[in-house]
């Protein structure tokens, strides 16, 4: 019996290697992945677009606020800045991961992006314009990880760690307003 039980284990081994040895150029991506690729990578590169747009547009602001009374706030929008590109650069590097190609084409952010950029030089609009900007991601990045689901727990933790901080980003803009 123990024997049967060995045999059975063993066989398992065998094929999950066999498995794994069949498609290695599909990198992480293996024979149990669920998720629709395709569309996943799509919608990653849309979020990318976003992520990109929301960089420039707390960089643009960084630049454009002046005065000794407002280092702070360039300080709080040049973290942003800095979050938000690290946000970009952790989605692509998960569309490489799921054999997918990021989409960096200034052409196409605009375009994809969930969110607008801002031409604003007003400080309450800048702010404004970043609340809403917040709030657009995190209703993207909930969708995105309802949709997920358990089709890809790897994406959907990743998602759930950005949608924290742009939640995070969201109240400090909130009570910039205040």
């Amino acid at each position: 019996m123990k024997n049967d039980k060995d045999n059975s284990t063993s066989r398992a081994e065998q094929d999950m290697s066999s498995n794994a040895a069949k498609k290695m150029t599909d990198g992480a991506v293996t024979q149990g992945y669920r998720g629709e690729r395709h569309k996943l990578i799509a919608l990653l590169n849309a979020t990318l677009a976003s992520e990109l747009v929301c960089f420039l547009r707390y960089t643009r602001f960084y630049y454009t606020v002046v005065g000794l009374s407002n280092t702070a706030l360039k300080a709080e929008f040049m973290q942003h800045a800095r979050e938000e590109m690290l946000h970009a650069n952790m989605l692509a590097e998960r569309i490489v991961q799921l054999n997918g190609k990021p989409d960096f084409d200034p052409e196409n952010l605009l375009n994809n992006a969930h969110t607008q950029y801002d031409y604003t030089d007003k400080i309450q609009a800048m702010i404004k314009a970043n609340l809403v900007a917040e709030r657009i991601a995190i209703e993207s990045y909930r969708k995105m990880i309802q949709e997920l689901q358990d089709s890809d727990p790897t994406t959907s933790l990743l998602l759930t760690t950005i949608l924290s901080q742009e939640e995070e980003h969201a109240e400090e803009m909130r009570s910039l307003l205040d």
